[in-house]
């Protein structure tokens, strides 16, 4: 070995140390292994790190040294990305107008601790498919088990969280907007068309005809690839990053009493900000772009009804009867509103007839989905909240709600049988949660697909914590039209 300088030894110290930091803090002692490489780097030079400088041919030099640069971009990115922070885009407006469509934020994984990598050897940046290769972006092998490391807090009340969709461990590719378990209800029961009365039936009597719903729904799906495509299976860092508000804590009852949630009975304060979807009707004028834009309605969220002989019966049916001086019904118009919108669109007598609020007919299937509840999105439990350590008596009318905690997230087999039920073979009505478990929502609440519709976050879900705007795009204007918001850049998460 040559004698090597002082600043050599000094960088390869550093370099050692905060290796060592790193270790100590996610816990990993198995990477201790890779400190005698770490040595060999600065110090004994035994493996030829850069062979490729040495090579005469210039070419070989110029993209070996690309390559190099390259694969330690991709090195310093992947643990920045999994323990420090990362970028994650607003897809949908279901936290408006908290966050808008088109907002750039950086997510800290240090805020409630990072999770080791469930997949460590996956390409950094994409989360599970890579782009124009249309392929797995992660190796499958080796899958680790879940670890957290320690974080600066814990998720708090009204935080809003990063979190992988808890419902996306399985997908089928053609149908990747709507969740399997879903897609399979709502398949299996258009196999068998007769209506069945579920108040007239006992519970068991429901488990039986619902998993009559979910076998028949799978079966078609796993059965026709061409129309839903192949169905893959997702470890949870590799399933899609949801972003929502936490409204209940592990051991929190929750409930939503017409709109306005109850936290163990305590009514929960509304985020600033919060929406309902309402039908608005003019007294015959249109409504312009420049107000809608002002009001900050996008062209998303925005619908205005084509009347004609088949729709004007449904309108006038809920109460949108207002007419022009011709007779024809009025423009109807539905999109999301916050109290305060609501307020100035009703003051205005001169344009607006008559606002009402959506109905639940345009709710769909809420969770638990195998369980005939009559619990609807605005008027909803109440139900508890799993609680790591906390035991539970499983009855008919609960197990529909925590099976998929014990099955899907804690990984045990769950059977019922003639003489009760069996958790891992052994006959027994309790249940101990291993893990905490949270309650998400999305401020636009009747345009968030949340906990409402899938149940239960996980901890071992749980992504991190947006912190900063760091840019924001509006889609609906044009770079010389203000397409950027300016005043939302550097603006703090809250």
């Amino acid at each position: 070995m040559d004698k090597r300088t002082p600043r050599q030894w000094l960088k390869c110290c550093i370099a050692i140390v905060l290796y060592l930091l790193f270790l100590i803090w996610v816990k990993s002692w198995w990477g201790l292994l890779f400190v005698p490489f770490i040595f060999d780097i600065y110090i004994t030079k035994k493996i030829p790190w850069t062979f490729w400088r040495n090579s005469k041919n210039e070419m070989v030099r110029s993209i070996m040294s690309w390559v190099d640069a390259i694969v330690f971009a991709l090195v310093a990115v992947y643990f920045v990305n999994n323990y420090i922070f990362q970028n994650y885009q607003i897809p949908s407006s279901s936290l408006e107008k908290s966050l808008l469509v088109g907002d750039f934020l950086y997510v800290s994984k240090v805020s409630y601790g990072p999770r080791v990598p469930n997949t460590p050897l996956s390409m950094p940046l994409a989360q599970h498919t890579l782009p124009v290769l249309n392929c797995k972006s992660y190796i499958e092998w080796p899958q680790w088990s879940y670890k957290r490391v320690k974080g600066l807090g814990k998720v708090k009340h009204n935080d809003i969280v990063v979190f992988n969709f808890p419902a996306g461990d399985t997908v089928a590719l053609n149908y990747q907007q709507t969740d399997f378990y879903t897609l399979a209800y709502q398949e299996g029961k258009s196999m068998y068309p007769a209506n069945v009365n579920m108040d007239s039936i006992s519970f068991k009597e429901q488990s039986m005809i619902y998993d009559l719903y979910y076998a028949a729904g799978r079966k078609m799906i796993l059965s026709n690839p061409a129309k839903y495509g192949e169905v893959v299976i997702r470890p949870v860092d590799r399933r899609e990053n949801y972003v929502k508000r936490c409204l209940g804590l592990p051991g929190d009852t929750l409930k939503i009493v017409n709109g306005q949630v109850y936290i163990n009975n305590k009514i929960s304060p509304d985020p600033e900000g919060v929406q309902f979807n309402y039908f608005v009707q003019t007294t015959g004028s249109y409504i312009s772009d420049d107000m809608l834009r002002e009001m900050g309605i996008s062209k998303d969220d925005q619908v205005m009804f084509n009347i004609d002989q088949a729709s004007e019966p449904a309108l006038v049916a809920m109460g949108l009867d207002g007419r022009t001086a011709e007779g024809r019904l009025c423009p109807v118009y539905h999109f999301p509103l916050t109290k305060q919108m609501f307020n100035t669109f009703a003051a205005n007598k001169k344009l607006i007839h008559k606002i009402i609020m959506e109905s639940e007919d345009y709710a769909g299937q809420l969770y638990p989905l195998n369980m005939n509840t009559k619990w609807n999105r605005n008027n909803y439990g109440p139900i508890w909240i799993p609680a790591k350590g906390t035991s539970i008596t499983l009855t008919e009318k609960n197990l529909p709600i925590y099976e998929r905690c014990i099955v899907a997230y804690e990984g045990n087999k769950l059977e019922k049988k003639a003489d009760g039920l069996y958790i891992n073979g052994v006959k027994t009505n309790r249940y101990t949660f291993k893990m905490d478990y949270y309650w998400m929502m999305g401020d636009n609440r009747h345009n968030s697909a949340d906990s409402r519709y899938w149940g239960f976050v996980p901890e071992d879900h749980v992504v991190g914590k947006p912190i900063v705007v760091w840019l924001s795009l509006d889609k609906d204007r044009g770079w010389f039209d203000g397409k950027i918001r300016w005043n939302r850049i550097f603006k703090w998460v809250h």
